[in-house]
């Protein structure tokens, strides 16, 4: 039986119509980022001496960026739940590309990638200036890690990271791994971090393949956007926030793992482990 990960999505290439569809939302969807992204370098220019790293207006720039995308894609967006307001981060399953724009779309947030991602054109660029945390999988950068996220933790960001540890097809979440949330962990969070679940699901165009909007394995980027863009019909995301949980409700980081996970999934209607 053939894995999961290795079954491509099969659609027909666009045709007139589609490429017209590709021209027209690319080209108002790069408008929209980039320009945006030049009023926050600009607004950066004030916002870093008044506020330091505490950066209160620039998430407002990426929020509307995101929200914008879903509009241009006509891509339908419900959010369920609040986001909370106490300090803490925000843990999700990953689907997509388009988890960036949905999460971001649904609430302020920042979030936590590898470090690679910091050198990869034009993504990169995006991440560094709206101020994502990136961090180096290597036992050996733990305690860098903790002060990290303490740091950005004290000054009231909400980090968001996909503990999975990778994207799949939308119909399944994977087992959480716990190394990220040992970080909560130190003295300086233990007692005062939360962490909220939230469940992220992807419904496909009608008669679509059910794993439309899934990005993962060794899928490139720029076809699964052209697939995205060209569509006639397209689906919708619904982002559910669950209750935040306090850190210290758990004895350790695999419980913590563990609880996120289970409610994650069971709020996921087409998730098939």
């Amino acid at each position: 039986m053939s894995n999961w990960r290795d079954v491509p999505i099969r659609v027909a290439p666009p045709g007139p119509g589609g490429w017209l569809r590709v021209a027209l939302r690319g080209t108002v969807l790069a408008l929209i980022t980039y320009g945006c992204l030049v009023l926050l370098l600009v607004l950066r220019l004030v916002e870093r001496p008044l506020f330091g790293a505490a950066r209160p207006l620039t998430p407002w720039i990426t929020q509307f960026v995101c929200r914008s995308a879903f509009v241009v894609l006509g891509i339908g967006l419900t959010v369920r739940g609040r986001p909370m307001t106490r300090n803490g981060a925000v843990v999700a399953n990953h689907s997509s590309w388009l988890d960036i724009f949905a999460l971001n779309a649904a609430q302020r947030i920042y979030f936590v990638s590898k470090a690679e991602v910091a050198g990869w054109p034009f993504i990169g660029w995006l991440a560094r200036a709206t101020g994502t945390v990136f961090i180096a999988r290597k036992g050996t950068e733990a305690k860098r890690q903790q002060e990290l996220f303490e740091e950005r933790l004290h000054l009231g960001h909400r980090l968001l990271f996909f503990p999975e540890g990778t994207s799949t097809d939308s119909l399944r979440v994977l087992q959480f791994k716990s190394t990220l949330f040992a970080a909560f962990y130190s003295p300086g969070l233990y007692r005062e971090t939360h962490i909220q679940p939230v469940t992220v699901v992807y419904h496909a165009p009608p008669g679509a393949d059910p794993r439309f909007y899934g990005w993962w394995g060794e899928m490139d980027f720029g076809p699964h956007l052209l697939l995205t863009l060209a569509a006639r019909r397209q689906g919708r995301v619904e982002v559910i926030f669950h209750p935040e949980v306090p850190v210290d409700a758990f004895p350790d980081r695999k419980e913590l793992a563990r609880h996120c996970e289970r409610v994650i999934r069971a709020a996921h209607p087409l998730a098939e482990g």
